[in-house]
């Protein structure tokens, strides 16, 4: 498969955080042919395992498996679903969103809905209308029909969205944060034949709600240096100003210097920046962006890791639907790939 295809496969699939159970096997379907051990922990990180030499340094790469999603907390008695934000989610973009129950009896399809904006006040329509004002539509005439469909409370929601090419190079698509990370670690197991590091690839769980999955991981795995292969915001859109998100998509991967969760450790920044000369990739630099990454876990494990992160720009993250540049995430793959032949001259 090429890196275009895994990243349709993993984006097309569902995982929102805490049930990640169909990217967790496709990952694992994708890694097994270029690792020599892997396994499943006791929470879902998929653990993928490369041998190096003995006495070289060990790697982990990170790529968090979940995505942002709802949870229904509520079936009304008219069979309408009251529900609650999994992840960062901005409440102006879920009004009239396809989504997807994943109930025990199967998935159902949904949408939804609000008080239409015929009967609203004028103040009304003025305002973005709260999370908790909305609900979802499954058709249910009531409460006890929406039961026998199957959903209860604790169901998982995802957006329903579909790949699509916009372009050559630009792809739109659901969770690039960060199945953008998941086909990027893939296609770097893949490339790397004979390597003097120890290398972990690592399907991480629970991200996007306190970055729990890398914290335990790296706890087991004990590296000497870690990597979060992860989706940043491209802030090259109207309304952005200067200075407020500086990465553009088709400029090259992003290097985290400073997030809110994390200073790059100097060792692990100038591997990363000096590869990237050295094999002359673009490269862009980033700093002051308020979220965190696996890195940020990563880097606190036991005596500490130095970490860093290297993400893909990506424009509408944390929505239904996000768009990126295919040469952003091979220009990712091949830095990484540099990167860890090097790593032993840097540790």
């Amino acid at each position: 498969m090429k890196l275009v295809e895994f990243l349709e496969k993993l984006s097309n699939a569902n995982g929102v955080t805490g049930r990640e159970d169909e990217v967790r096997e496709l990952l694992k379907k994708y890694l097994k042919p270029y690792v020599d051990e892997i396994r499943e922990d006791k929470l879902g990180n998929l653990i993928a395992f490369k041998k190096g030499n003995k006495d070289a340094p060990t790697v982990m790469l990170a790529a968090h498996m979940d995505e942002i999603g709802l949870m229904i907390k509520n079936i009304k008695k008219k069979g309408f679903l009251q529900f609650t934000k999994i992840g960062g989610i901005d409440d102006r973009i879920l009004l009239a969103q396809k989504v997807i129950v994943h109930t025990d009896k199967g998935p159902l399809n949904g949408v939804v809905g609000s008080k239409p904006v015929h009967i609203q006040t004028e103040e009304e329509r003025k305002k973005v209308i709260d999370a908790e004002k909305l609900f979802i539509d499954v058709g249910a005439k009531d409460k006890e029909e929406a039961e026998k469909m199957g959903v209860q409370v604790g169901d998982v929601v995802s957006f329903d969205t579909k790949f699509a090419r916009l372009s050559s190079k630009v792809v739109l698509g659901k969770a690039f944060d960060n199945r953008v990370g998941c086909a990027i670690m893939i296609e770097i197991m893949r490339r790397l034949q004979k390597v003097d590091c120890n290398v972990y690839a690592v399907g991480t769980i629970q991200e996007e709600v306190g970055l729990r999955g890398a914290t335990i991981a790296a706890f087991q795995l004990k590296p000497d240096m870690g990597i979060a292969l992860d989706a940043s915001v491209a802030g090259d859109t109207p309304g952005v100003a200067e200075g407020e998100a500086p990465a553009k998509m088709g400029e090259g991967p992003v290097l985290t210097v400073a997030d809110a969760g994390l200073i790059a450790h100097p060792k692990v920044l100038r591997l990363l920046i000096d590869s990237a000369k050295e094999n002359k990739i673009p490269y862009q630099l980033e700093t002051g962006i308020r979220g965190a990454t696996d890195a940020a876990r990563i880097a606190l494990t036991r005596e500490g890791v130095p970490s860093g992160v290297i993400a893909t720009p990506t424009r509408y993250i944390h929505s239904p639907v996000a768009i990126l540049n295919l040469d952003d995430v091979e220009k990712s793959v091949e830095l990484v790939v540099a990167a860890i032949r090097k790593v032993p001259k840097y540790l």
